[in-house]
């Protein structure tokens, strides 16, 4: 599928989807839970419902309906009939081979043909180093895994360049006997493993942790309870919706994202502001407007996801912008820094690649066909890019938004952005 967009004036409201990584870590916790939890509005997109179902062959009883019901196993998930496929959720991948370790038993667990080329080689090295047995099929660090437990408890240290590692430990040590304690070092997407935390002091789990989120202890023999919870909007979904209408003739609000919620990628309207955005918290929503923009410089190391935005964004900016520290955007869905320095330059964008980020040099660009190369964040920000800029823009593999905005062109249409698909 392809999606075509041509510039565009958006008007309106939108509702912004809800959050991915709090619905994952909501069905994950529930499914582990005693008792029956009831999760309201979750995200129904592509990586929601592969965390639904890993829970379900995990032992869980889930009940997918406007609000999901799920019913847990009590901290001892069942040995899996078959295979566990997580599909595209590189966080369902983790977060399953978390809960695989709780097993006695062997659980396989794959994904798609993205998920089988991203590593998770240290928390292979940090599950083994707590007295699971892990090992990649392949022995490279990639899926497909084969993990058996049950996880005995310990000390391990192991990278955190990319946060689910840790919020996979930190979900599933308290299940386990023993106390847990493992040092992480060059920890990236800090605000990720504080979402995880504040799932945790929600079901009043022990832990320490060090200010920096380096060192955690993790004391065993704990549980988790059901619960009713609501899953709040999505900042890294609403980031497409926020470049829209800074770079187009726009006037438009978002409705839905709570600004007391940790979510890293609220750091977005921050970086907009200071590159000159108008936008303002208006009547309970975010209003944004056109701005003139200038390039500034962003520490992306807590928001890796948003590079291919913010790169966008870059393009339409004063003099040049310089996305850095943040070489684990090349370990996502494809290598967003590679793929966003190309694609960009396709439509006419003169970009520098770095080892750990991007130099963006203000740019006129032009439609034209691009590559999505399925994945999801690139194939939004490209699209979003041609509803600023003249002509006609291509993007393929646009199937890929169903992983986590499923209704990505409606709500555009709903805007009056001429986009449709192909």
């Amino acid at each position: 599928m392809r999606l075509i967009s041509e510039k565009s004036t958006l008007r309106g409201d939108i509702p912004i989807p809800t959050s991915k990584s709090h619905t994952i870590r909501a069905v994950t916790i529930a499914g582990l839970a005693q008792g029956k939890s009831i999760i309201h509005h979750p995200l129904e997109s592509g990586d929601g419902l592969a965390a639904a179902r890993a829970a379900g062959m995990f032992g869980a009883r889930v009940d997918l309906g406007g609000s999901w019901t799920v019913e847990g196993v009590g901290g001892h998930p069942h040995v899996p009939d078959n295979i566990v496929d997580v599909a595209n959720s590189g966080t369902t991948m983790n977060f399953c081979m978390g809960t695989a370790s709780l097993v006695e038993g062997m659980t396989v667990i794959t994904g798609d043909r993205q998920i089988v080329r991203r590593s998770v080689g240290p928390l292979i090295e940090a599950l083994n180093g707590l007295g699971a047995e892990v090992a990649s099929t392949r022995n490279n660090g990639l899926p497909p895994i084969v993990v058996r437990g049950r996880l005995k408890g310990g000390k391990t240290r192991f990278s955190g360049i990319i946060s689910q590692y840790a919020s996979s430990l930190l979900i599933h040590c308290p299940l386990i006997e023993h106390d847990s304690e493992f040092e992480v070092y060059d920890v990236h997407e800090k605000p990720y493993i504080r979402m995880t935390l504040q799932w945790l002091d929600r079901q009043e789990i022990r832990y320490e942790a060090s200010d920096d989120l380096s060192r955690f202890k993790i004391f065993g023999g704990q549980s988790y309870h059901g619960r009713d919870v609501t899953i709040p909007g999505d900042f890294s979904s609403a980031s497409f919706f926020l470049i829209a209408g800074v770079l187009c003739d726009a006037d438009i609000t978002l409705r839905g994202l709570d600004m007391n919620d940790v979510q890293g990628d609220k750091k977005i309207l921050d970086c907009l502001r200071e590159m000159g955005a108008p936008i303002s918290l208006e009547n309970g929503g975010l209003r944004v407007r056109q701005g003139v923009l200038r390039g500034i410089e962003i520490d992306m190391a807590d928001i890796p996801d948003a590079l291919p935005a913010m790169a966008v964004v870059g393009c339409f900016s004063r003099g040049k912008t310089v996305l850095r520290n943040v070489a684990n955007a090349r370990l996502k869905e494809t290598d967003r820094i590679a793929v966003m320095a190309a694609e960009l330059g396709r439509l006419g964008a003169r970009v520098e690649e770095l080892p750990d980020g991007m130099i963006i040099h203000e740019s006129r660009l032009m439609g034209c066909p691009v590559q999505g190369h399925g994945d999801h964040r690139v194939v939004m920000s490209l699209s979003v890019a041609g509803l600023a800029i003249p002509g006609r823009t291509e993007v393929d593999t646009a199937e890929a938004v169903e992983v986590t905005v499923p209704n990505f062109l409606q709500l555009i249409q709903g805007l009056g952005g001429k986009m449709k698909k192909e």
